[in-house]
């Protein structure tokens, strides 16, 4: 009799932010849909998230220290929305270089691994695939239109075009873009300092591993997918989006009570009344000045909203506005929030994450990217698969400051203009694709596959 082949086994490590945790614990499901064993790594401070979030699979969750006396980060700091700024990220994301003995350590006492998904911002996790002869996939939360453009905007970025000076880029003449739709790291003509160094770490370690995971499906960029698997390595395969799965039934834990922001979306869908979802992530940074006309605009749109921030609201403000606005302080489940029936639109940061779990749950963008990626996500939003508006800034650039009067206007149209309908329309044909993309047959369900054969194949030879 022939021996039966080992079976398939795969070590996950996402990166220590809640916006590259979640999407790894979509694609744990979707994995376990092929009947392929796990392992899921992550510090002491972040396992209670896990546990909880993984409670009914029988996913092995491994817990390796997460390295101490940082100088800048404060004790027990583990995930990037705890951090006090952003301008401790490259420290944070640097230190996690320490893990790697007790990642090594932890990788010879488990069966044998197929091959691992480790976050692209842990770079050094390749070395250890390396040394146990484990084949690397990357996961990077980027869409392949940002990757593309990102590539092949290089060239321009160093030449004298001015900040927010509009050109074509050379591949996709199609597009126009400016030099501020990049992130600084990026955009700057002569690149240097902990960012520009962590960023080109990383882009290198994944250049050198196995295939590049990106959480999307082909039909909606296909031609940034080709692009990059012509003039870039390793392959991207979209197996995305991981939101769009059905989730594996869960188990029973008893009566689950709805929070309260459910509660008060459940009460509005009664009512007949369409809901504005507010939240720009957990990782946005705004000024005072910036905060308050944020509130000033929502009040004057007369849109119904629900705003899940990160700060203290005035009461004066909750009052003036409690018949028809919530104020959320606490995490939300944001797609519980997006598939509700009354929420018809979403005023977002645009992060990939935001984007691509609008788009499974068809619900219309007003985009107002703030970081990274997020404003090359935002072109392709309004202007590329045009599911969405952009908000007004005062001086026409991408990055300058939004008075209320370029959130009204804006708001209204996308909740009741024209150009809402018609956006709401695209992002409802675009969502369909997308959950058919990662059924059974469907383009990512098809791609998954072929990786898994590839790799478990090359392991035969």
């Amino acid at each position: 009799m022939a021996s039966l082949p080992p079976p398939i086994h795969v070590v996950l490590f996402p990166f220590m932010s809640k916006g590259h945790t979640i999407p790894i614990f979509d694609l744990a499901r979707f994995l376990l849909t092929r009947s392929i064993s796990i392992t899921i790594f992550t510090t002491p401070a972040n396992r209670p998230f896990f546990s909880d979030s993984l409670s009914d699979t029988n996913i092995n969750i491994i817990e390796i220290p997460f390295p101490q006396n940082i100088q800048g980060i404060p004790p027990c700091v583990e995930s990037t929305d705890k951090l006090p700024s952003m301008t401790l990220f490259p420290t944070f994301a640097n230190s996690t270089k320490l893990m790697k003995p007790h990642f090594e350590k932890a990788l010879e006492s488990l069966p044998p691994v197929t091959f691992m998904i480790t976050d692209g911002f842990l770079g050094w996790t390749l070395d250890s695939a390396n040394k146990f002869g484990i084949p690397r996939l990357v996961y990077f939360g980027m869409s392949a239109f940002s990757w593309a453009l990102s590539i092949s905007a290089a060239s321009v970025l160093r030449t004298e075009l001015s900040d927010d000076e509009s050109y074509q880029v050379p591949d996709f003449p199609w597009i126009k873009l400016t030099r501020n739709d990049f992130d600084l790291s990026i955009r700057e003509r002569d690149p240097k300092g902990p960012d520009t160094d962590f960023t080109m770490e990383s882009i290198i370690a994944t250049s050198k591993s196995y295939g590049l995971l990106v959480n999307t499906f082909y039909e909606l960029e296909s031609v940034y997918v080709d692009y990059c698997n012509r003039i870039s390595s390793p392959k991207s395969w979209c197996i995305g989006p991981f939101c769009a799965l059905h989730e594996l039934p869960r188990k029973q834990q008893g009566i689950s009570e709805k929070p309260s922001y459910i509660k008060w979306l459940d009460g509005m869908l009664k009512q007949g009344e369409q809901v504005l979802y507010v939240a720009f992530g957990t990782q946005a940074e705004l000024s005072l000045e910036q905060f308050k006309e944020i509130q000033i605009g929502l009040e004057k749109s007369q849109v119904n909203f629900l705003w899940v921030v990160r700060r203290t609201i005035d009461e004066g403000f909750k009052n003036r506005v409690k018949n028809r606005g919530r104020v959320v302080t606490e995490w939300v489940d944001q797609r519980k929030v997006l598939s509700h029936r009354s929420v018809q639109g979403f005023l977002s940061h645009c992060g990939w994450n935001s984007v691509i779990e609008s788009i499974s749950a068809k619900v219309p963008i007003l985009a107002w990217p703030m970081m990274a990626d997020q404003h090359l996500n935002a072109r392709m939003v309004v202007e590329e698969i045009k599911i969405g508006l952009r908000v007004e800034t005062c001086d026409g650039s991408v990055r300058g400051f939004v008075k209320c009067e370029g959130l009204v206007k804006p708001i209204k149209e996308l909740m009741e203009g024209a150009k809402g309908k018609e956006a709401r329309k695209k992002v409802k044909e675009i969502g369909e694709a997308a959950i058919n993309a990662v059924k059974e047959g469907g383009s990512s369900w098809q791609t998954l596959n072929e990786l898994i054969n590839e790799l478990t194949e090359n392991r035969k030879v």
